[in-house]
């Protein structure tokens, strides 16, 4: 299923040309740091930068010989450098390579989760804006507790979208590191002199201390940042499932012209990117997961990392790259029933109001316990008989011992609980000038 809709800008990241591509990136560098530190002749550099490349189709086809994919790589670079080949590689081992063109890999894929991120950000903020007063109920366990805003989701979801941006950031930053430290880390037979050269050249940072590899709980940060991004978007997908229910219908998924629902019953209309969505996470989590399990290897390295890591590197990084590409389409074309979340509202007879009319007695000099019992009593009523709130207080004799009718109105006006919605949302940062909105295609 994934297959249709890989996205080509991401998945070049993980394409072996340009895994290849990343390891020559740091033998070169590496070429380039010993000459200057006269480790080897100065021209050496040049002279295999001028012939240096590699045929994918070659590599495979040696390293079903000698069962070792760096070695098949630094095979085929030879055969294209000549004599001057030999330098490469030199003092180096193969962690070298690959956990530092791993780190580059990374980087890469991470500048685009970050990009798209904070294009998710700025609809959530436009959203938001759009809907700061659109008024719907609050639920808690499911049931009616409180009237909001539809803004307000959207609000909860842009702050939250922020700390994913500020943890992704982080998880970059703590993955952006390389090792040419040799084969347990010793530094024995290259100098600490030229990890630190390549890493300034690769934009970035030498280890303090490596083994034959980069420490695996950098990895297990990264892998698990992502997963929280994915219970990010899981928990918005879910809101939304929950919202387009039939007997609620207060949001929709984009439908399309010609878009069929179900193969049995043509009124259907299914909240499917949002499922979509919520399934991939899982993924997230079980791939965060074998991340974690790889912390733990034997002594200064085995290899049960390797063979995970070229599974859940690229999935992880696709899988969530899809899944921020498909909530910016749903929540851009996202249809908002305001008619229906007004009935909602409405639809419980006003228990909705049912804590305001509790602080109105309690201040009135009622204890807390005798004004619960008198606003539940009243709302078992509205239960009951399915009668409106303010008809049965207005008719309630012991309540009206304590509060005016102009009083029990006031009770029930949706202002008094939306009163701190500016506030809110200019505590969240979600007034700043419009930024230049990325078209989003439909679903």
């Amino acid at each position: 299923m994934i297959s249709r809709y890989t996205l080509p800008e991401m998945a070049k990241v993980w394409t072996e040309e340009n895994k290849f591509q990343k390891w020559l990136e740091v033998e070169l560098a590496a070429l380039e740091g010993m000459a200057q530190y006269g480790l080897i002749p100065k021209d050496v550099p040049s002279k295999v930068r001028a012939k240096a490349s590699f045929n994918v189709d070659r590599i495979n086809e040696i390293e079903k010989i000698v069962q070792h994919d760096v070695i098949a790589f630094l095979t085929n670079v030879a055969e294209y450098v000549g004599p001057v080949g030999r330098f490469v590689h030199y003092g180096l081992t193969s962690s070298d390579i690959l956990d530092t063109g791993l780190a580059l890999q990374l980087k890469e894929a991470s500048g685009i989760l970050i990009r798209e991120l904070k294009t998710l950000i700025e609809i959530l903020r436009v959203k938001g804006l759009e809907h700061k007063n659109t008024l719907m109920v609050g639920r808690s366990h499911g049931v009616h507790a409180e009237p909001i805003t539809f803004g307000l989701k959207m609000a909860l979801f842009f702050t939250e979208f922020q700390r994913n941006l500020d943890r992704l950031k982080h998880a970059a930053e703590t993955v952006s590191f390389g090792k040419i430290s040799g084969a347990v880390g010793t530094f024995a037979n290259v100098d600490p002199k030229i990890e630190e050269f390549v890493c300034r050249k690769l934009a970035l940072k030498p280890a303090l201390v490596s083994t034959q590899i980069l420490q695996r709980d950098r990895h297990a940060e990264y892998l698990t940042t992502l997963a929280i991004i994915g219970g990010s978007l899981e928990k918005l997908a879910t809101e939304i499932r929950g919202l387009q229910k039939t007997e609620t219908l207060e949001v929709q998924e984009y439908f399309g012209e010609g878009q069929k629902g179900s193969s049995a019953m043509p009124h259907k209309r299914n909240p499917i990117t949002c499922e979509r969505i919520a399934g991939l996470a899982r993924i997230l989590r079980g791939n965060a997961m074998a991340a974690m399990e790889n912390q733990a290897l034997w002594h200064e390295r085995d290899i049960t990392h390797s063979s995970v890591e070229r599974v859940i590197f690229p999935d992880s990084t696709i899988l969530l790259h899809y899944m921020i590409k498909n909530m910016q389409c749903v929540i851009s074309n996202l249809l908002i029933n305001k008619e229906n979340m007004l009935r909602n509202l409405e639809i419980s007879g006003g228990i909705v109001f049912s804590q305001g009319l509790l602080l109105e007695l309690v201040k009135k000099g009622l204890t807390r316990e005798d004004a619960y019992k008198m606003v539940q009593n009243a709302a078992k009523k509205v239960w009951d008989e399915k009668k409106q709130l303010i008809d049965v207080v207005l008719s309630d004799k012991d309540i009206l011992k304590y509060l005016s009718v102009s009083e029990v109105k006031q009770v029930f006006d949706y202002k008094y609980h939306t009163k701190n919605v500016d506030k809110i949302f200019k505590r969240a940062g979600m007034e700043k000038k419009k930024v230049k909105e990325k078209h989003v295609e439909r679903c």
